[in-house]
């Protein structure tokens, strides 16, 4: 038990001071973070001290609960679907002909870029618009000679917001969610209120915030993008969309999430790999979506995985639920987790209290699940550490000399994060 502790908490530790630091390293043309290193070689020392081989293979490749590996094919799935859409311009060109369609008022910006990104949130994945707009938005304010930061602390909360309504919005979504076979649909039921009330929130407050500095007129500058290929453009949005109707179906027809999302991706490549050997062209975007993926968040949940499931053999994180108890429920496990997530992220913070959660009280079990979905969210934007958006978006930022530092991250994030918090977790409390 002491080794699997100690072990544990040197590898969040480890975690914590790499993203902190942003250390990685680069092979030619490609950036290697050190973070998932630090998971990865901690879940070995784990699993040839702490676990057996057959223990860590059986809850690996268990049928029900928290299967990460099916998780994580969800996961990557639904990433490489919005990858592809990204791959052909279609965000770039989507959010360009919104933004030059605004008037001289900053204000006009300011709303349509919020709806903007917490719409295509919920459809795809929080980090793909974060990565993606961002750049944009950099490029957009300077052509029109305005501060950027209004529009990417906005877009920064928006995503981590409004990822909350589906659970494809949010890997901490999927994590959560499916370890304990939440439905779409279901999760849609209870945390469509939630979301919207504290998206109204905090757009209220960050319009307060930011009111001084959007006075200022614009003249919006159309920026040059590439030609858009409309059939793949097309083929990915019909992919998107039927495998989301399909998502929000699975529940009646017990079809399984993951498997759902993974034959919609072979049917985007399958077709896409026809298209280019009709028009005798070669599949770059094919290439690059593949090569774009996330493939280090594999061994990095598997390791966090792995630390969890030592903790959970020893009863640790049995202990933290008797602890937490059943009064305040929503409170307790919302402010914790939120909290926990900027201590260790909030990816391996929602390994963690799915362990945590499935010893709670049967009777307050759902309402510590949601409240700890809604914590992995919002305690994205409360520092930096919540997420690894968080810790991409600021090496973006730096990379364009944008002077945005840690402590102003940490500000914004707790004005606006706070009060989001307690509104998400006080509306939760109407539905469970």
């Amino acid at each position: 038990m002491l080794v699997a502790l100690v072990v544990s908490s040197l590898t969040c530790l480890g975690v914590i001071l790499t993203s902190i630091f942003n250390i990685n390293f680069k092979i030619k043309d490609s950036t290697i973070h050190v973070y998932w290193m630090i998971a990865l070689v901690g879940a070995l020392i784990v699993l040839f001290t702490s676990l057996s081989l057959s223990e860590w293979l059986s809850a690996l490749t268990k049928s029900g609960g928290i299967n990460p590996i099916k998780i994580l094919v969800l996961f990557l799935s639904m990433s490489l679907i919005s990858i592809f859409l990204d791959e052909l311009g279609f965000f770039a060109h989507l959010a360009n002909w919104t933004l030059v369609r605004v008037n001289k008022s900053q204000i006009s910006l300011f709303v349509t870029l919020y709806i903007f990104v917490s719409v295509l949130t919920m459809f795809t994945s929080n980090d793909i618009i974060i990565l993606t707009l961002t750049p944009f938005i950099l490029f957009f304010c300077k052509n029109a000679r305005i501060s950027p930061i209004p529009y990417l602390v906005s877009e920064f909360i928006a995503a981590n917001t409004w990822s909350m309504i589906f659970i494809i919005g949010n890997p901490t979504n999927i994590y959560l969610a499916s370890s304990f076979n939440i439905s779409f649909i279901d999760y849609f039921k209870v945390m469509a209120i939630p979301t919207l009330l504290t998206g109204l929130v905090e757009f209220a407050i960050l319009l307060l915030l930011f009111k001084n500095q959007l006075k200022t007129p614009i003249i919006p500058n159309q920026i040059k993008l590439e030609k858009e290929n409309m059939p793949l453009t097309i083929l990915g949005l019909s992919v998107l969309g039927i495998c989301t109707i399909l998502l929000v179906i699975s529940g009646y027809f017990s079809l399984p999430m993951y498997l759902i999302s993974l034959i919609s991706l072979g049917v985007l490549i399958v077709l896409s790999l026809i298209y280019f050997l009709c028009t005798r062209t070669k599949p770059k975007v094919v290439v690059k979506t593949l090569l774009r993926a996330p493939y280090e968040i594999i061994p990095f949940i598997i390791g966090m995985f792995t630390l969890v499931l030592a903790l959970e053999k020893f009863g640790v994180t049995q202990s933290i639920a008797n602890f937490y108890g059943n009064g305040g429920t929503s409170f307790v496990y919302g402010l914790t987790s939120a909290f926990s997530a900027n201590l260790i992220n909030n990816i391996p913070m929602s390994v963690l209290y799915s362990s945590i959660c499935g010893f709670a009280n049967e009777s307050i079990r759902l309402r510590a699940i949601y409240s700890s979905i809604i914590g992995s969210n919002i305690g994205a934007f409360i520092s930096p550490l919540g997420a690894l958006a968080g810790i991409m978006w600021l090496s973006i930022l730096k990379k364009y000399d944008v002077h945005f530092g840690y402590l102003d991250f940490l500000k914004y994030g707790c004005i606006v994060g706070v009060p989001s918090l307690l509104v998400a977790l006080s509306s939760l409390l109407l539905f469970i």
